[in-house]
């Protein structure tokens, strides 16, 4: 082909895509704008008892009705248009509900334009209002956005969520899992030096915000280990378990993570040492070591973890990447010797610990599985409709 047909044809699929990237994220902030308008039309009504009983359902089978193969305007889904209005209206700016037309008793065709919107935060009511921009909010799904409602109550983690969301690019699965982990309230809680090993502040403050104080690891079937002491789960067995579930494990420490391997090897004048997990962090840029201990927190474990990381920004550490980050992996810690331990360290090191199933009370590791699947079923009912629309 011509090289003038060649750089035509990349010229205009490149327009392309762009276009339907713009399609798409438009199309979702103007479905969010009709759910949120409509909501507020709704809420107006309903609340202030313009409405009598059963007036949704009502509404909801007659719109049916008259838009035969309608999708997404269950009695149920309208609902949530009005707790979705409800919860984000006192903090949008000129933010509109729908009218009714006088004459004809129709939905006026002015809708609010959510993504021309502003958020508009009181002082000292969000911390993470000052970072928050309009397109996280835009840039999520009504099921997502309505996942996070039914989850959370304070407005800090809502928004929370929504940037966390929008960034990764999260499945509403894998915002359940986080749900589920109570992802606000663990990450950047995690016990580490990295005030004084990490000089740069953009780099300090990702580190802070990748890593959790703990992990759920709730993929690790205690049963079929066979184990003799169910509590006495050996290293070896945990890393096994970690290996043959590692999407599950990367899903629990969060984007970005890229596995390099287990038990890699460093060696050192002759001498052959084991990490017991590499993965490289993209966003940080960093190797990541994790070193898994089957029993409680001890000061001796950081000086091998530390010496780990002293090999790996020797041996393997390429030009660009950041100084390379170890995370101890641990059942329990005591956070005061924790901190008296590590913060003499050169190397940026963490301290997390894990959580497996079969520390669950007794009642509550039978009705699990049927309790995991209740919200699932509730949901996937619930949404089933919106997202055929979507």
């Amino acid at each position: 082909m011509n090289k003038q047909y060649v750089e035509a044809v990349k010229t205009i699929k490149t327009a392309i895509l762009k276009s339907q990237s713009r399609a798409s994220r438009y199309t979702n902030a103007e479905m969010l704008s009709l759910y949120y308008s409509i909501g507020g039309y709704v809420s107006e009504n309903s609340r202030a008892g313009t409405w009598g009983t059963g007036a949704i359902d009502e509404i909801s089978s007659r719109l049916r009705e008259e838009l035969p193969g309608l999708r997404g305007f269950s009695g149920r889904n309208i609902k949530s248009m009005r707790q979705f209005f409800e919860a984000w209206q006192p903090f949008l700016q000129n933010s509109k509900s729908l009218a009714i037309n006088d004459n004809s008793a129709a939905v006026a065709t002015e809708l609010l334009k959510v993504e021309r919107t502003e958020l508009d935060f009181h002082e000292n009511q969000s911390p993470l209002a000052a970072d928050f921009k309009m397109e996280y909010f835009t840039g999520i799904s009504f099921t997502h956005h309505m996942e996070i409602l039914h989850m959370t109550k304070k407005l800090d983690e809502r928004l929370f969520y929504v940037r966390e969301c929008a960034l990764g690019h999260w499945s509403k699965y894998v915002l359940r899992t986080r749900l589920k982990d109570d992802l606000y309230h663990h990450k950047g809680a995690l016990t580490n030096n990295f005030l004084l090993t990490i000089p740069n502040d953009k780099q300090y403050m990702k580190a802070i915000q990748t890593f959790k104080d703990e992990y759920f690891l709730d993929f690790i079937n205690m049963e079929e280990l066979d184990l003799t002491d169910q509590q006495d789960l050996d290293e070896r067995v945990l890393e096994n378990e970690i290996i043959s579930h590692i999407r599950n494990f990367i899903q629990c420490l969060g984007s970005g993570f890229c596995f390099v391997g287990n038990q890699h090897r460093i060696e050192v004048d002759g001498e052959e040492f084991f990490a017991d997990l590499l993965f490289f962090q993209r966003d940080l840029r960093a190797l990541v070591v994790i070193e898994l201990k089957k029993g409680k927190f001890k000061p001796a474990y950081l000086g091998q973890l530390n010496f780990y990381l002293s090999a790996l920004d020797d041996q393997e550490r390429k030009n660009g990447e950041n100084p390379s980050i170890g995370i101890l992996l641990c059942r329990e810690a005591n956070k005061s010797v924790v901190e008296l331990a590590i913060r003499d360290y050169s190397k940026p090191l963490g301290v997390a610990t894990y959580r497996t199933p079969d520390e669950l009370p007794g009642n509550y590791k039978i009705l699990a599985p049927i309790m995991e699947e209740i919200p699932k079923l509730l949901s996937d009912s619930q949404f089933m409709e919106e997202e055929k629309e979507e």
